[in-house]
């Protein structure tokens, strides 16, 4: 068994420890035969290095390959063909990661992130655009979280599209965080997708976990997508990582008196991609000629037009937008979007609760 995957399993690792022993010791293998005053160069404690020796001697290497093999999970480092290449070029990549399920389906993979708790505009949003970019030919990335990021993954499903999860915690079937998920996580395994994670079998998730988890699932993809988030929210921490690692960030229209968008809007202020449907993601990331956008994708109704259908069915009385994509017949991202432009235009105000008067 690779050092790297031993050393992934000592409680206390790290990438920065990680970086430490290979600038020291040239390999883990050097490292793992060094003795307490060879540790001395790294700078550590003598509690921290007597740790390190003490936790080397209770391995049990049979046992070890023995969970991941009864877990069909596979340990895959740096140096191998299969460790996902956008992943690798990032400046603080995982020394190895433990997946269950292909990596071979993830590609042209973009992240959808956003709150555990979300609006019903928020919830629209990422199922328009999760199964709309999965019909295009993305590999939806996400969190497996509760709220937007198990709405993701779902709605990718739903059409047959690909999607991976990547986990704060140990990806072994008795430990998937939250438990809630643990079917999704077996639909995406089935699916064709993978379970990822930096973290060894039986790793509990804390509140350290989840933004180291955050850094992976923006640093495997091309860009991101960020459908809500309040300012200090999971799903901006990605945001700033996709920014960190020189990659796309994407935000829709938001309701300006949602808690749920001080985050997106902070976001568009300061250079977020606006998009309002899946060709912008496309465009944005050269890919138009690559990915063939399916007749599923609703790009071809004439923005004129559609503002006009929209207008029309509305009046001075409060209307759900719920009544609205009925009256117009328009699918609810399009409407979604066109509602927010509107308002922005001044054609139209925004009453909260998903209500709206025509002000024109």
């Amino acid at each position: 068994m690779k050092k790297e995957i031993l050393f992934a399993h000592y409680p206390k690792a790290n990438v920065k420890r990680y970086h430490e022993l290979l600038g020291a010791f040239s390999n883990l293998d050097n490292a793992w035969n060094a003795q307490f005053s060879d540790f001395k160069i790294l700078g550590w404690k003598d509690s921290t290095i007597n740790d390190f020796l003490d936790w080397k001697k209770t391995i049990d290497e049979d046992k070890l390959i023995n969970t991941l093999e009864s877990e069909q999970i596979k340990c895959i480092t740096r140096e191998d063909d299969d460790y996902p290449s956008l992943l690798k070029n990032i400046y603080d990549p995982p020394f190895c990661l433990f997946v269950k399920g292909s990596l071979k389906n993830i590609t042209y993979p973009l992240a959808i992130v956003g709150p555990r708790k979300y609006s019903t505009y928020g919830k629209q949003m990422a199922q328009d655009f999760a199964s709309n970019l999965a019909k295009a030919g993305f590999s939806i990335i996400s969190g497996l979280a509760l709220g937007i990021d198990g709405i993701a993954h779902s709605s990718a499903l739903d059409i047959g599209g690909k999607t991976s999860a990547v986990l704060g915690c140990g990806i072994n079937k008795n430990n998937i965080y939250p438990s809630c998920h643990k079917q999704l996580s077996e639909k995406i395994i089935a699916s064709g997708g993978a379970l990822i994670s930096e973290y060894p079998p039986n790793t509990l998730p804390n509140k350290y976990t989840f933004p180291m988890r955050n850094r992976i699932v923006a640093g495997i993809s091309l860009g991101t997508l960020v459908i809500e988030g309040a300012e200090k929210s999971g799903a901006l921490i990605t945001a700033q990582c996709t920014l960190d690692y020189g990659r796309e960030i994407f935000a829709i229209p938001q309701n300006i008196t949602s808690p749920t968008s001080t985050g997106v809007n902070k976001l568009l202020k300061t250079g977020a991609h606006f998009v309002t449907e899946t060709k912008d993601i496309i465009e944005i990331l050269n890919l138009s000629e690559i990915l063939e956008v399916t007749k599923t994708i609703d790009n071809s109704v004439d923005s004129h037009s559609t503002d006009n259908k929209i207008l029309s069915t509305m009046s001075k009385e409060p209307m759900h937008i719920d009544i609205i994509v009925k009256k117009t017949g328009l699918n609810s991202h399009t409407v979604s979007s066109t509602l927010a432009l509107l308002e922005l235009s001044g054609k139209i105000r925004n009453l909260g609760s998903m209500m709206f008067v025509i002000s024109i």
